[in-house]
C-alpha cells in the first residue's frame, strides 16, 4: 500500500465519523508496532492538506521490558517534526514479577491506557488516536459474540467524559494486510514486542478464525465488517458517507 492509498482510507474514516475538528491537538499512541507507526504516517500526511487544522504529538508508554529501544521511533518523529514523549512505567514488573499474572492482557491494556491517557492530558491534547484497523474491528466483534454473547465492537469515536478526552480510530477502513505492505514499503522502525505472552491470546485465536473463515468463504471478513457498520451498535456515532 502506498501513502496516497493510506491517506485516502484515513480521510474516509475521519470524514464519515467526524473524527477531527478545527484546532484539535491529537496524540498518536505509539506502541512501536506496525499499526501505530502506520497511523503516525497517516495523520502526519493528512495534517498537510486537511481543511480543519490540527496539531499532532506522539506518545509511547514504555511498559518496562528490558532491551526495549525506541530510539529509531524518536528519530522518525524528529524527521516528521512531531513532538514525541516516552512515558516510563513498571507495568511489566507489576504484571509478571509481583502479581505473576498468567492471563495479563486485560489488566495490561487497562494500565497501559490509563498511563497513556494521563500523559495525553498532560501534553494538552484533547484527542488520542488508536491504531485499530479493519481486522481489529472484525476480530473484536467475533470475540464479543463468542465470549460475551453480544454483537459489539469498539467505536470509531468515543468520548471519555471522566478524562474529557476523545478516542478516535482513523485506520478503521485499512486492512491489516495493507498495513503489513506499508510497513515493508516504507521500512518502518518497528520495535519487537517483548511481552512473554505475545501471540498466545484470545485475539490471536480470533485472528486465525477470521482468516480460516475468509479462506473457506471468500469475502467473509468484508461482509462481517459491513454488518458492523450497518449494525446500529450502541455507542457508535452516526455515519455520514462522504462523497468527493
Amino acid at each position: 500500500m502506498k501513502l496516497q492509498q493510506l491517506l485516502s482510507f484515513t480521510r474516509k474514516a475521519v470524514d464519515e465519523y467526524q473524527m477531527i475538528d478545527e484546532g484539535d491537538h491529537i496524540a498518536v499512541g505509539i506502541s512501536g508496532g506496525k499499526d501505530s507507526l502506520t497511523l503516525l504516517y497517516a495523520l502526519h500526511g493528512l495534517k498537510r492538506f486537511y481543511p480543519k487544522k490540527f496539531r499532532l504529538s506522539a506518545i509511547t508508554v514504555d511498559l518496562g521490558y528490558e532491551k526495549a529501544d525506541f530510539s529509531q521511533i524518536e528519530r522518525l518523529c524528529k524527521e516528521l517534526e512531531v513532538p514525541y514523549r516516552i512515558v516510563k512505567t513498571d507495568i511489566a514488573k507489576i504484571l509478571f514479577d509481583e502479581r505473576k499474572e498468567t492471563n495479563p492482557c486485560s489488566l495490561c491494556a487497562k494500565m497501559r491506557k490509563g498511563a497513556l491517557n494521563e500523559a495525553v492530558k498532560e501534553m494538552g491534547c484533547n484527542k488520542v488516536a488508536y491504531a485499530h484497523h479493519k481486522d481489529d474491528i472484525v476480530e473484536t466483534m467475533l470475540l464479543s459474540l463468542i465470549f460475551e454473547g453480544r454483537f459489539h465492537s469498539f467505536s470509531p469515536k468515543t468520548y471519555l467524559d471522566r478524562m474529557d478526552l476523545t478516542v478516535i480510530r482513523p485506520m478503521m477502513f485499512v486492512d491489516e494486510a495493507d498495513v503489513i505492505g506499508f510497513m515493508h514499503k516504507y521500512d518502518l522502525p518497528v520495535v519487537k514486542s517483548r511481552c512473554p505472552v505475545d501471540g498466545y491470546t484470545k485475539r490471536q485465536y480470533a485472528k486465525e478464525l477470521v482468516k480460516d473463515l475468509n479462506t473457506r468463504h471468500k469475502g467473509t471478513k468484508e461482509r462481517m465488517f459491513t454488518a458492523i457498520l450497518n449494525g446500529n451498535i450502541t455507542g457508535w456515532p452516526k455515519r455520514v458517507p462522504h462523497i468527493r
